[in-house]
């Protein structure tokens, strides 16, 4: 059997973070469960690291444990997904829509993961490739959330053309263009009005950022289906990002092409609770 060893991610930001994970690390040691930490925090813990910058560095985890909130996900799951690791997230944060238990839930959640007394829940990524003529100019980046198009002048309109496996779909006259997960679509396309999807549904779903035109509504669409998206005139400075993190400066002679990544993000699971009850109660957390 394979030897279980754990891979922190901790948001060191956090006041919170940074007074808990000790704690954390020393319940791990009790247990006999081996960790890492970032290669830029574990010599002070004098423990193992691993370095995202390196990938191979992390092919050893078993699992991933996060400590903070939902961006303390996003920023690990791109490095995660790609290699199958299982993900654990312990909200230290604000809302956590995404991770499974709070700090008063944390030892008991350890010793989950050394029993494996767990479920995955499988969640869809988005791939997102940028081509200049029949060059990559940005590598495969994948994303749980969503992949956003927003102008850097913010009292200036974007325009983007889309086109949906091959044709024509619309040009957008917006604020920006939301290109969605189900697992984003409680994010910022839920913000700028899209519809909340049931996670586990592989669709993508294309959301306009205040639109200037009366057609242009979301649109969900099957995430086997393939985007492509491109400045049309009059252009303006457009910044790509997926899941918060700024990719590029996209120019008129780029083409953006989003796919259903060939990765999952497999989620750890404690509760057996109904989706809708507890989706809802985090909505409603969101709104207060």
């Amino acid at each position: 059997m394979k030897k279980q060893l754990i891979g922190i991610f901790p948001n060191m930001e956090k006041e919170l973070v940074q007074q808990e994970l000790p704690h954390f690390i020393a319940i791990c040691k009790e247990e006999k469960l081996d960790v890492c930490l970032p290669v830029d925090i574990a010599g002070k813990y004098d423990l193992p690291s691993y370095d995202t910058a390196k990938p191979e560095t992390l092919k050893h985890l078993t699992t991933a444990v996060t400590l903070g909130g939902d961006g303390t996900i996003l920023r690990a799951a791109p490095f995660l997904g790609p290699l199958d690791i299982p993900l654990l997230g312990i909200n230290l944060g604000r809302l956590g829509f995404l991770t499974e238990v709070g700090l008063a839930k944390m030892s008991e959640a350890i010793l989950k993961i050394k029993s494996k007394n767990y479920t995955l829940e499988k969640r869809s990524m988005l791939q997102v490739e940028v081509w200049l003529g029949h060059r990559k100019v940005i590598q495969a980046h994948h994303a749980i959330n969503d992949i956003v198009f927003a102008g850097s002048n913010v009292s200036k309109l974007t325009h983007l053309t889309v086109r949906i496996n091959g044709q024509h779909y619309a040009n957008y006259p917006s604020d920006g263009l939301i290109i969605a997960t189900a697992t984003g679509s409680t994010a910022y396309s839920l913000s700028a009005g899209g519809p909340i999807i049931y996670p586990s549904l592989n669709v993508s779903v294309i959301t306009p950022i205040c639109a200037h035109a009366l057609y242009a509504r979301p649109m969900v669409i099957p995430m086997t289906d393939k985007i492509e998206i491109e400045p049309c005139p009059p252009y303006g400075e457009i910044l790509l990002s997926a899941d918060g993190l700024i990719l590029c400066s996209i120019i008129p002679e780029h083409r953006v092409v989003i796919t259903k990544s060939p990765c999952n993000m497999n989620f750890i699971r404690f509760n057996e609770g109904s989706y809708y009850e507890t989706w809802q109660s985090r909505l409603l957390r969101k709104a207060e």
